[in-house]
């Protein structure tokens, strides 16, 4: 059996939910999302996970999540930092992080082995973690990684447009992602691609990206590639824009240099992209736990 890591990309500041997400309480007896998520891995045979944070926030991850893991599975932190750049350049106006390429590469220290990477602020359902676990223990062909899915339907908010990675395939292979702000708009959904592209129509059963992507190693030379020719570009847009797990995978997808299997699930997804999300996250875990799936006390 393979060793396998779980990297929590947990550094984003959550402006439209209106806090910090990844630490805000979802059950009674205090479990942040990514509790579950790390509980569901762990079963599915994760045996390791690293948090990419704000090196500020390590104090409030290690006296909470970090206090109910340390003696369920290997922790490790890996800082995200605005001024952790590959150029030399003003970072004083950049007022977030790089972007999730970035978060993956933060963690690559504490990577020995084939790799999941998920959103702190996620649910995935324990199916989603099976399905990754199984990918990896069972792939062992180089750059060959997979994308665990989800139907859109599954995933919208009712509070407003998400932003979803949109899916085309090719049998049980990717051929694209289209990173897209997805709202609906006179009886539709209607993707609008984030690179500008013509707006599409989506359905409730088009399969969508939710950043659960299952990796072999060899993935950080292509994620190191793509950060250093993202400086390649003009100062002032470089500023504005972030670098992109789906964006990069995409690229690489085109030119032939990897390629990605879709692993759908037809679990469970739940995220807090809005406050409102939170009562219906805490409402949902609730009937989760009456159906038995989560005891009272993860880690009791």
């Amino acid at each position: 059996m393979k060793n396998l890591t779980l990297v929590v990309m947990a550094a984003g500041m959550g402006s439209r939910f209106g806090g910090l997400k990844q630490i805000t309480p979802i059950d009674e007896v205090g479990n942040f999302i990514v509790d579950y998520s790390v509980y569901d891995a762990r079963k599915a045979g994760f045996n390791k996970v690293v948090f990419v944070i704000k090196e500020e926030n390590l104090h409030d991850f290690e006296q909470t999540v970090g206090n109910r893991l340390k003696n369920q599975i290997d922790v490790s932190y890996a800082f995200q930092k605005i001024e952790d750049v590959p150029i030399v350049m003003d970072t004083s106006l950049r007022e977030k992080p790089w972007g999730t390429v970035q978060a993956v590469l933060c963690a690559r220290e504490y990577i020995d082995g084939p790799f999941a990477v998920i959103n702190a602020d996620d649910f995935y359902g324990a199916g989603a973690f099976k399905e990754a676990a199984s990918f990896l223990q069972e792939c062992d062909d180089a750059y060959t990684y997979a994308n665990i899915s989800y139907p859109f339907g599954t995933t919208k908010s009712e509070y407003g447009a998400v932003k979803r990675g949109v899916l085309f395939l090719d049998d049980d292979e990717v051929t694209s992602i289209v990173e897209s702000s997805i709202g609906y708009e006179d009886g539709k959904y209607i993707a609008s691609p984030l690179d500008g592209a013509t707006p599409f129509e989506i359905s409730l059963d088009t399969p969508v990206s939710m950043n659960f992507f299952a990796f072999q190693k060899d993935v950080l030379e292509i994620l190191e590639e793509y950060w250093q020719q993202f400086f390649n570009q003009d100062n002032h847009l470089i500023l504005k824009r972030e670098a992109l797990l789906p964006e990069c995978i995409n690229e690489y997808l085109q030119k032939k240099r990897l390629r990605l299997l879709n692993r759908p699930t037809t679990g469970t997804w739940m995220g807090m992209t809005y406050k409102s999300d939170l009562e219906v996250v805490k409402k949902e875990i609730k009937v989760l736990k009456d159906k038995g799936e989560y005891s009272e006390d993860l880690w009791g």
